[in-house]
């Protein structure tokens, strides 16, 4: 089952074994249970703290528990061959139950053991999701830390049928105690907020004490990282406050014009991202979410910024780069639909799809590359592009067109997404020249339209904004407000690129090193300290 390149990799990570760890699965007569008696062999003979045995008497079949010899009330279970992308969480798997500590923040850490109740997570994955390690990592670090907690992680394309009849039609899915918990990218800290009654004010109480900042830079995708990096490199007190740090680097993987990067993924950029941060005097707030502005009441003073969870952040100069999100076709049908067969990353759930058909919506970069990646999975892709022509760079249309299963449709309005028992069953498309419509009979829609800009949490705050929502800025990054500036996809910067984004964001670190050289701190700096 392992390269000798796998093999190599695990064997020095099973060195950091502190204490016994035993596998135990359940088996069944399947060519995949036979490879999982082969992964649990292979993984026991490395290392002489690491038991395999296959008298498990679990249902599903095949499945194996990862448990401490010392402590059989703490395990997870894996129900199909975590590879792939889950390879990772296989790996940390071991090491957690044999007592290798946690790269885990220490209070978060203290939540998780300290949560009284019972819950039994059961969460489907697919070896191709990029979003779902981060949900499997964290629950299993809870199912090994609380012996109140356990973890069941499925990997779908073993358990197809369990997957149709649990409705199952986008990954990352979890379940907790038999119901629908969550549908989508979750972390840790996540997770127990929406479990442990409390979390919240504990968090908002805890940024509420902080000081006031330099620098506060609202959003944690490539835009806000480098406007932190810069700052912070100047010696300004910087802090990065994210709903999601990465943004929707979570939600990209192949990245091949990035330059001096001939090949990356998003996640692993993130995470690159996320490390330079962290070697910066940076105060990160991950999970942070901005509801409200309140500007300073005059140049020099501390702007406000108000958070989901009741606490308030103060800051002599703000960076707005709260970055852009998937837009909606807003069609009958589409958020009926979602998670039902309309869907929005074709990397995590296309995979759910194997042998059926599906539809594409939009014929730009994404879209295209979406079409040439699920047509190698699915039965039949259509291709729905509303202009007469597709927009997508030439080699990537070349890709497109020479694939014996997919349809290309130009012109086309989609006006209906329809379904039937709760799933999607097909949509309807207008040709706009001709005012026909027709009705496509599929399984699936994946929507790659473009973005919108996340900037509802600014209405009333005096930022002046485009009629598309974006905020204005001038070349330097400025905005119409004194100390306020913006950087990224939320800007009506043109050119919504990983690499424009980062010029922009190092820009608006850099106008905001100016700004607050040049400007002398107002009364009500004085006042809050």
């Amino acid at each position: 089952m392992l390269d000798a390149n796998l093999t190599q990799q695990l064997k020095t990570y099973l060195a950091n074994l502190r204490e016994p760890i035993e596998l135990v699965a359940s088996l069944g007569d399947n060519e995949k249970s036979r490879q999982t008696r082969e992964l649990l062999e292979e993984i026991a003979a490395l290392h002489d703290m690491v038991s395999a045995s296959f008298d498990g008497t679990d249902d599903r079949k095949p499945s194996f528990v990862i448990r401490r010899a010392s402590d059989a009330e703490k395990w997870v279970r894996f129900a199909g061959l975590p590879m792939g992308h889950e390879f990772t969480s296989l790996v940390l798997a071991l090491l957690w139950a044999g007592g290798h500590p946690p790269k885990v923040d220490a209070d978060l850490l203290e939540q998780v053991r300290g949560i009284e109740g019972d819950f039994n997570f059961e969460m489907y994955f697919s070896l191709s999701c990029h979003n779902c390690p981060d949900v499997v990592q964290a629950l299993t670090l809870m199912a090994l830390e609380n012996p109140r907690i356990t973890a069941t992680l499925i990997e779908g394309g073993t358990y197809q049928e369990e997957v149709e009849k649990r409705d199952v039609m986008a990954v990352p899915a979890t379940f907790l105690n038999g119901e629908p918990f969550y549908n989508g990218k979750m972390e840790l800290a996540e997770i127990l907020a929406k479990i442990d009654t409390g979390a919240d004010a504990k968090a908002a109480e805890k940024l509420a004490a902080k000081d006031p900042f330099e620098v506060l830079i609202i959003g944690g995708g490539p835009a806000g990282a480098a406007s932190g990096i810069y700052t912070a490199r100047k010696g300004f007190r910087t802090g990065i406050a994210a709903e999601r740090f990465g943004g929707q680097l979570h939600d990209t993987l192949g990245i091949e014009n990035l330059p001096g990067t001939a090949y990356t993924e998003g996640p692993k950029l993130a995470g690159q991202l996320e490390s330079q941060v962290g070697e910066n005097e940076i105060d990160l707030m991950n999970f942070a979410k901005a509801v409200k502005l309140i500007p300073a009441r005059e140049e020099g003073g501390l702007h406000t910024v108000e958070l989901g969870n009741g606490a308030s952040l103060k800051a002599r100069s703000l960076i707005l780069a709260t970055g852009a999100r998937w837009r909606n076709l807003g069609v009958p049908g589409e958020a009926e639909y979602r998670n039902k067969g309309v869907a929005y990353c074709p990397h995590c759930d296309g995979p759910l799809f194997k042998g059926k058909r599906i539809a594409v919506i939009g014929g730009g970069n994404s879209g295209v590359e979406a079409a040439i990646d699920l047509a190698k999975i699915v039965g039949h892709v259509t291709l729905i592009e509303y202009d007469d022509k597709l927009r997508a760079d030439e080699v990537l249309q070349k890709k497109l067109r020479s694939m014996s299963n997919v349809e290309i449709v130009t012109s086309g309005q989609t006006t209906e997404i329809t379904g039937k028992d709760g799933k999607v069953d097909g949509l309807v498309v207008k040709d706009r020249k001709s005012g026909e419509e027709r009705r496509i009979e599929l399984e699936g829609v994946f929507v790659q339209i473009g973005l919108v800009p996340n900037t509802e949490w600014l209405e009333g705050s005096g930022l002046e904004l485009t009629k598309f929502g974006e905020i204005v800025t001038d070349e330097e990054g400025r905005t119409n407000l004194p100390g306020v500036f913006g950087a990224g996809d939320v800007t009506d910067v043109p050119y919504k690129q990983i690499v424009v984004a980062m010029g922009e964001g190092s820009k608006a670190g850099l106008s905001a090193f100016d700004y607050l050289i040049r400007t002398e701190p107002a009364e009500d700096i004085a006042e809050a300290a």
